[in-house]
Formats: structure tokens, C-alpha cells, sequence
């Protein structure tokens, strides 16, 4: 019986190929896209997960509370894992590691800059990462010890085994010995890095900052026992740093599970409000609307051609056939169609995914070979297939089988609401995705274009070295000279980013009850002159002294602390005293779509971290490069040339809205040419139903453009309905996206009318150009067997 099923629905779809072909394009682009999509959230939710202790690693955080603000802090300090170690018997390991920093390591003649992390003993007990060569529990016993990477490897030693030879750090000028290799890091993994090496407690430096409990500049990391009370590790965590550091009285301690890391990793005021998941719940609904729009169209194809399959079922029913028989029957005509369309957008994958990849800045692959894949398909395939065939196959065989034979069945307008409904449907999930782009757009280039209180066109960013340290004074000389560089100077930080935050100084006349977050940053003379900072009063660094404790604030910290007059004033950090020699307008550092915080830029011409160098007016990078590449391989010859510019650097604050926005562009595109695939199919059927009203209206004298406007004019209510519906839902989804931004635009109703005329145009031409063949057709034909 069933395979009489499949054979029957099999032929309907050869005799009606128009109607297949339709179908069969539609739900091809329908279920590609939610391959993809679905390609792109599933990396996305398993971010971590190959690590064995993935349940049960958890990072430690602090929120700090300053003045009922709170900033939610990553950096710890040194010996708090150390103290965790034995502290609970909830707790199985504790690790520090290092935030990630680049390294130039040098073998022979191979110069070669990775990223790496300086960790603590148990971080291979901890993390999970597949060893090439080497034991992990010896790895990093040595504290002169380096793991490296497999690509790493292969870029310093070539096919030569790496084990026991030395190589060098060029910044320390320290020798460490290749204890392993393992492989590269997955791209779903958190810690990226091309070098792991342990911490040298033997070091001063390391020995003063093991016995520093209020310096926060480490990653501590905690690895519970399977199902461990989490309360318990987290007052464990407050009990001990507060016993070692009585001032803190700022910070509440929490562990955050590896879980959230990727998806969840947004703290606002010390809540956690999502992240990355918002954006894996969007995309995923989107790729089940693209889908929906897909399964609607066979839907209404089906529907429409309701007469010609009337007779067919008709004498089904007299035969003897049930309704549950002709149920089966369209089921299968569905599924069919929908199998073909799954085995033909599987091939579309494999020959888009490279193009994905790049868009979406992933390595994504689709594992035909792997079992889960095959019982997704065969779930993705059945529930499509009956999504796309349950209303066709219940409304067909509801027809009574006397009627359709005596000829009096008319399907009437009632037949054709559901019709209606499944259109509107689709052209406010079309309106919806396409305003949504214009939308996120118009916010994106509001806040690119926001003033970001620097110039950061032809601006610089190189990092600095021991040897630059040296030689700075003869650089910038010889840069400056040039007149291909118009200023330099040097910084603890990029400007693109905050490196060192703090709680606000004191000086005279602070109130009591004032407690601040500032950000901090040491910088050279010339520092507003390179970066184009515009000083609001008094004078910045040039001409200080070396010994000179100038510091200069921004508005925002002037606004913050109710200074009047702050020319003069003295700030103090503890024992060190600074005055404030200048205010210099805000500048965006951190997200440009937060305000700034309060900002003291201190005087400090021995400041390193950062070389930034403004290039001449009228100059080209391509023609000032060159000379600066040969005067850093002048004064700085054992590092590579590298360097930033510093709008491409600020570019990577809107990397995941871009990303968004991308992504919706491409999407947003296809659901309105499935929806235009469909309406052409519907009209086509339209027009087909109504050939002979057409032929008599043009026999009584109509002209074509008539005939067009007859035909246009049901589909032109349905674009305006679904404009009334989709309007409002857009309004109040992107409503609440933009309120998430302290800067945002507003939303302007143009936007509405102008992505409504746009769809408003797509399907009056699709119709118009199905409704041209009857219009320009010779009546004649038409009425001939009248």
C-alpha cells in the first residue's frame, strides 16, 4: 500500500512539473538556509564542550561595586588559586593563568611571533587538549618548560622533532626548552594560542606578586567535583581574598560555569543579561521562518490547484478510498518533494560553505558520515514534509466526492482565505527581516560615525619592545624628520582599548560618599597631538619635565567628581600625588555604544606597551610604510615589523553587529525570493483559473492595463495588510534591540514605508508579469471552445 502511495504521488509530481519545479526551487533555498544557519548555531553552543571537565570548570569573577555601579572583573589576583588549591573539598583544581599576549620566538635563523598563555601547574588537568607528543602531567613541570602547538611547531622547526631543543624569547632574551606539542586549539575553543609555558616562581617579580593580594591582573580558574554545591566554592572564594585583603570592600567573588562563557557572557550592573545567545535564538528563528515560507509556498500552490486535483479525489472516494488514504497520499507527494529538495540543498551546502565560512569568520563543515547527521536529516525531512503537505492534504480530501462529479464543486472564496492568511504571513516575515537589516544598519553607521574625541585616520599603532624603550628618543627623531610622520608618542595602552581601571583618587573637597570607576592610561608628550585629542582647558604634556606628575582628566571625569575649577588640583593615589594640568575631551577607548567613563591620563615619559605615530597630511600609508619599517629595523632588528591601524583595530568593536547584519542581509534576501517564487507560482495559477473571464472582458472592450490591475489588485490588499501587521511587531522588536544601547537611533517611520513600497514593487511585478500573458493573449484562444 505505502509503496502504491509513493508511486502515485510520484507521477502527479512528473505530469505537474511547473508546479514541482516551484516547489522544488522554493524549499531547496528554504532548507540550504536553515542548514547553514543551523551549521552556525551548533558551533556556537559547542564552544568548550570538548573538554572533559566541561561541566565542571568554572571561572572566577568579581563584582566590584563602586558607589551602586558595578563593573563585573575578570582579573584576579595571583595567589588566590594558589589559596584555592586545598581551600574546599568542593574544589578539585584551581589554575592562574595570564591574560593572552603575543611572543617572539627565535630558532636559528626562524623568527616567529605567537600568542601564548603563562599558566599555573594544573592547567592540563584542568583544560583538555589533545597531545602530539609529550606527557601532560610533566609538561610543565620545568619552569623553563614550553608547549607549543602543532602549527607552531611546524613554522619553527619544520618536520624536525621539536622535543628538547631551545629555543628563545626574544623579548626577555630567555631560553625555554619544547617539553611538547600539541594540537592546534579547535576554533570552538575560548583560549586560542600557539604557546603554553609555566609560571617561574623563582622570578622576583612572580615572588612579589604571589604575596600581592590587591594587584588584579590574572585569569583564575576553578574545577569543581561532579556535582559540587557552587555556593559553597563561591564563599569559599570571598572568605579567603577577604581575609588577605581586609580593604577590598568593594568586590562580591563568583564562579561563572564554562557553559556561559561563549553565549552568555554580558554583565550589566552586575547582572548577567545574555550575549552571543540572543543572537543563536534570532538566527535559529530565523531559519525556521525560512523554512515556514518554503512550506507555505507548497502549501498554496496546492491549494490553488485544488479544482484540478477535485475530479482525481472525487473518484477516489467513490472507489471506496477514506478520507486517512488520501491523507497518506498528499503526505507522500510532500515528503517526495521535500527529499528531493533535502538531497539537492545538501549539494548547495557543500558548494556555499566555503563562501559561509568567510562570512561568517568560522570553519564550518557538514559531516555527512556521522550518525547524528542522518537521524537529523531523517527528523528535518518527515517534519517538513508534513508541515508542507498537512493543510493541502487535509483540505483536499474534504471534498465531497458528488459535488466535484456533477461538476457543481466551487471552491468559492472562502476556499481562498487560508490562502490569503499564508501569504499576508509571509510577506510580514519578509517585511519584518529586510526592515530589521535597514534598521540594524542605520544604527551601526550612527555609531561608527559617532565623535570619538580622536582622529583615528593615519594613525598608527605599533608594539613596543626593550630595544624601542632604548631607542625611542632617536626614532621618533628620525620618523619626525622624515616629514612623512607628522607626531609620535608612546603609551601603557592602544587607544583603542582600557587596559588598567581603578577606583577614583582623592583630592580636596571629595565627598564622602563618592566612589568612582576610572579608567587609566600612562602616556609620552604629544600625546593629544598624535592622537588629535582636542584639549577643552590648560595644556597637556609638552614641555613637562621627566619628573613631572601631570595629569590630565577628561569631561567625563570632571562632570563625574563636580569639578568646578580642576586646573591646579591635586589627585591622589595612596602615597603618589599628581596635578591636573589639562581636560581633554572624552574619548571612546572601550564600546562605542556605552558612554565613557572618567579617564586620568597620566605623564609618563618612560610609558611602554604602545608606540602610535601619526602620519603627515596628504601622506599615503603605502608611501610612508617602507621608511618606517627600515627605521624600526634599524633600532628594533630582532622583532618583525608588525603594526595596526587604529580605525581597522576600532573597526573589531562591531565585528558581532556587522556579522549580524551580514547575515541578515543574505537571509532577509532569500526569504523574499522564496516568497516572490511562490507568489509567481500563485499567480501563474490565478491567472491560468481566470483565462476565459480574461478573454471576455478583452472581447467587451478592456484594455490590458485593466486586465493587469484586475489581476494585481488582490495581491496589492494583501502587501498592504501584511504592511499594517508587520509595521507595529517591527517597530517593537527593534524597539527593544536598540534599547540595549545607551546610544541608538531612533526608529524612523520612513523606514517602514520605503521597505513596504520595496516588496509592494517586487510583487506587482511578479504578478504583473504572470497577468502579461494573459492580458496580451488572443481572446480567440481563450473562447474557442465556448
Amino acid at each position: 500500500m505505502l509503496k502504491n502511495y509513493f508511486k502515485t504521488a510520484w507521477r502527479n509530481l512528473i505530469r505537474n512539473k511547473g508546479f514541482a519545479l516551484i516547489n522544488l526551487l522554493g524549499m531547496t533555498i528554504g532548507m540550504t538556509c536553515t542548514i547553514l544557519i543551523l551549521l552556525w548555531v551548533r558551533s556556537e553552543v559547542s564552544y568548550d564542550k570538548f573538554h572533559k571537565n566541561y561541566d565542571d570548570i568554572y571561572t572566577v569573577i568579581a563584582n566590584r561595586d563602586f558607589n551602586n555601579r558595578i563593573f563585573t572583573d575578570y582579573n584576579m589576583v595571583l595567589p588566590l588559586a594558589n589559596a584555592l588549591e586545598n581551600a574546599s573539598p568542593q574544589i578539585e583544581h584551581a589554575v592562574v593563568t595570564t591574560q593572552g599576549y603575543d611572543l617572539t620566538l627565535r630558532y636559528n635563523d626562524v623568527l616567529l611571533q605567537q600568542s601564548g598563555y603563562t599558566v599555573s601547574e594544573h592547567f592540563f588537568d584542568v583544560f583538555s587538549w589533545k597531545f602530539i607528543t609529550g606527557n601532560p602531567a610533566t609538561a610543565i613541570n620545568d619552569p623553563s618548560a614550553v608547549v607549543l602547538t602543532q602549527s607552531a611547531t611546524k613554522a619553527i622547526f619544520g618536520n624536525a622533532d621539536p622535543i628538547g631543543k631551545t629555543i628563545t624569547v626574544v623579548e626577555e632574551n630567555r631560553e625555554l626548552k619544547v617539553t611538547a606539542v600539541i594540537a592546534d586549539p579547535p576554533g570552538d575553543s575560548s583560549f586560542q594560542f600557539g604557546l603554553i609555558r609555566p609560571f617561574n616562581y623563582s622570578d622576583a617579580d612572580v615572588r612579589r606578586m604571589m604575596s600581592n593580594w590587591s594587584g588584579s591582573s590574572w585569569r583564575v580558574y576553578v574545577q569543581a567535583i561532579p556535582r559540587a554545591d557552587v555556593q559553597q566554592i563561591d564563599e569559599t572564594i570571598n572568605t579567603i581574598k577577604k581575609q588577605h585583603d581586609p580593604n577590598d570592600k568593594v568586590s562580591t567573588y563568583f564562579t561563572f560555569p564554562m557553559s556561559k562563557w561563549r553565549l552568555y557572557s554580558e554583565f550589566k550592573n552586575g547582572q548577567n543579561v545574555g550575549g552571543m545567545i540572543e543572537y543563536v535564538r534570532l538566527f535559529t528563528i530565523i531559519a525556521v521562518i525560512i523554512l515556514l515560507i518554503a512550506c507555505v509556498n507548497f502549501m498554496n500552490l496546492s491549494t490553488a490547484r485544488s479544482e484540478k486535483r477535485a475530479k482525481e479525489v472525487g473518484v477516489r472516494k467513490t472507489l471506496g478510498s477514506g478520507k486517512t488514504p488520501l491523507i497518506l497520499q498528499f503526505f507522500c507527494e510532500s515528503t517526495i518533494l521535500v527529499f528531493i529538495a533535502f538531497l539537492l540543498s545538501i549539494c548547495t551546502v557543500y558548494a556555499l560553505l566555503p563562501a559561509f565560512n568567510t562570512l561568517v569568520g568560522k570553519d564550518l563543515s557538514l559531516d555527512v558520515a556521522q550518525p547524528y547527521f542522518w537521524l537529523g536529516a531523517l527528523a528535518i525531512v518527515l517534519l517538513t514534509g508534513i508541515m508542507a503537505g498537512s493543510y493541502p492534504a487535509l483540505y483536499l480530501s474534504s471534498f465531497n466526492p458528488v459535488k466535484v462529479l456533477k461538476g457543481t464543486f466551487l471552491t468559492g472564496g472562502n476556499a481562498a482565505l487560508p490562502r490569503h492568511f499564508l501569504v499576508v504571513g509571509q510577506f510580514v516575515i519578509s517585511f519584518l527581516l529586510i526592515s530589521a537589516t535597514v534598521i540594524v544598519y542605520q544604527q551601526l553607521h550612527y555609531v561608527k560615525n559617532r565623535d570619538m574625541g580622536y582622529n583615528p585616520d593615519n594613525l598608527i599603532m605599533i608594539t613596543a619592545t626593550d630595544d624601542t624603550k632604548k631607542n625611542f628618543g632617536v626614532i621618533k627623531q628620525e620618523l619626525v624628520a622624515s616629514q612623512l610622520v607628522q607626531a609620535v608618542t608612546r603609551s601603557s595602552s592602544p587607544i583603542t582599548q582600557v587596559w588598567w581601571k581603578s577606583g577614583a583618587p582623592d583630592w580636596n573637597g571629595k565627598p564622602a560618599d563618592m566612589d568612582l570607576i576610572i579608567s587609566g592610561i600612562r602616556t609620552d608628550v604629544d600625546f593629544t597631538k598624535t592622537m588629535g585629542i582636542k584639549v577643552l582647558q590648560g595644556q597637556d604634556f609638552t614641555g613637562m619635565p621627566a619628573d613631572s606628575s601631570a595629569v590630565l582628566l577628561n569631561y567625563a571625569a570632571v562632570e563625574a567628581m563636580d569639578l568646578k575649577n580642576p586646573i591646579g588640583m591635586e589627585m591622589r593615589f595612596g602615597d603618589e600625588k599628581y596635578h591636573v594640568t589639562g581636560v581633554i575631551e572624552n574619548v571612546v577607548m572601550e564600546s562605542p555604544y556605552q558612554p565613557v567613563d572618567p579617564m586620568l591620563t597620566f605623564y609618563n615619559p618612560n610609558a611602554t606597551g604602545v608606540i602610535s605615530l601619526r602620519l603627515g597630511e596628504g601622506v599615503q600609508p603605502q608611501q610612508a610604510l617602507p621608511f618606517i619599517e627600515s627605521v624600526f629595523e634599524k633600532y628594533n632588528p630582532a622583532y618583525p615589523f608588525e603594526y595596526q591601524f587604529a580605525d581597522d583595530e576600532f573597526g573589531t568593536k562591531f565585528l558581532t553587529e556587522e556579522l549580524i547584519n551580514k547575515i541578515t542581509n543574505v537571509f532577509a534576501g532569500l526569504a523574499i525570493f522564496i516568497c516572490c517564487i511562490g507568489l509567481a507560482g500563485l499567480a501563474s495559477f490565478m491567472v491560468e483559473k481566470r483565462f476565459k473571464e480574461i478573454g471576455i472582458r478583452k472581447v467587451l472592450g478592456a484594455t490590458v492595463e485593466q486586465v493587469m490591475l484586475l489581476m494585481s489588485r488582490q495581491f496589492l490588499k494583501l502587501v498592504l495588510i501584511s504592511f499594517v501587521v508587520a509595521t507595529p511587531l517591527t517597530w517593537w522588536l527593534m524597539h527593544n534591540w536598540l534599547e540595549n544601547y545607551t546610544f541608538h537611533i531612533e526608529i524612523s517611520f520612513w523606514v517602514f514605508v520605503i521597505v513596504g513600497l520595496l516588496i509592494l514593487c517586487m510583487a506587482l511585478a511578479v504578478v504583473c508579469l504572470n497577468a502579461v500573458r494573459a492580458a496580451t493573449a488572443n481572446p480567440v484562444d481563450s473562447l474557442r471552445d465556448e
